[in-house]
């Protein structure tokens, strides 16, 4: 039981389950537009999503203990490596427009992390608000445009409302875990709840989430989706709506995180069936 308690922890910690969550948005993107099954932009988005995680989440403590390094984290940064060396591969398989066009999303990333403002000791996970803002940015940027860019389809408006739709329900999937951190994070780091509030916050939300179920209605034309995205749409407000300061270990990190990929595999068995 401990063992696979142990592996559980390390899949949740070395990010895996949130690589999962991103590539399933990228799948549903594939899903609604009838893309190509792109094997290798997948894996690109998959390992990197890992190796940025990794990058933003343990840069900073690896930085300040690098000599006294748990085991567990040690593992992860050889994992984090590993990642990023299949990452490597995959970015030289896929086609060098492609490859730019993901260039601003991972240079947000990595300035998320590294600090570079009011003389290099804030990044821009410390401004306010930034911080939620840029995940979404990057997370709708690479799970709906890039596949679009990647497969050389014309930019239609539909795309363009759909990532809309991406970004405020990523926002929406980020605020459970605002609200489980602000016991956590720096009074300075002034995210959405610790600004107006956890009730506001989930009010927020549920707008959100309205407006985009209207974006599902008005400009997704098969009927298939929009049971999946009506099931997706109730378990995510009831995750919010459920979401406090003092939460299990795992509701943000894996029930959470795991809506996504229920909204993929609901999607898939509408689709074939």
């Amino acid at each position: 039981m401990k063992v696979l308690k142990k592996l559980f922890d390390f899949y949740l910690n070395a990010s895996i389950h949130v690589a999962f969550a991103v590539f399933a948005f990228l799948k549903i993107t594939e899903i609604y537009f009838d893309l190509s099954y792109p094997k290798n932009i997948d894996l690109f988005i998959f390992f990197g999503t890992i190796t940025g995680y990794n990058f933003v989440k343990y840069a900073g403590v690896a930085k300040l203990h690098h000599k006294s390094l748990t085991d567990d984290l040690k593992i992860i940064q050889v994992f984090s490596f590993c990642c990023f060396l299949a990452l490597c591969y995959f970015a030289y398989q896929i086609p060098i427009k492609t490859l730019l066009f993901s260039l601003p999303f991972s240079l947000l990333t990595i300035l998320y992390a590294v600090p570079f403002l009011s003389g290099f000791h804030k990044n821009l996970r410390q401004i306010s608000y930034l911080k939620i803002i840029v995940v979404a940015i990057v997370w709708s940027g690479f799970t709906v445009v890039l596949p679009f860019v990647d497969s050389i389809q014309e930019i239609t408006s539909n795309l363009m409302f759909i990532m809309i739709q991406r970004f405020l329900i990523v926002i929406v999937l980020i605020l459970p875990f605002d609200i489980r951190d602000m016991q956590y994070d720096a009074i300075s780091l002034q995210t959405i709840p610790r600004k107006i509030g956890v009730k506001k916050t989930k009010r927020l939300g549920l707008i959100l989430m309205i407006f985009s179920l209207l974006i599902e209605y008005l400009f997704t034309a098969e009927s298939f989706m929009k049971t999946p995205f009506m099931i997706f749409f109730f378990l995510v407000i009831t995750s919010l709506m459920r979401a406090e300061k003092a939460q299990s270990k795992y509701f943000s990190s894996f029930w959470v995180e795991s809506l996504p990929i229920l909204w993929w595999l609901l999607l898939l068995g509408f689709h074939n069936f």
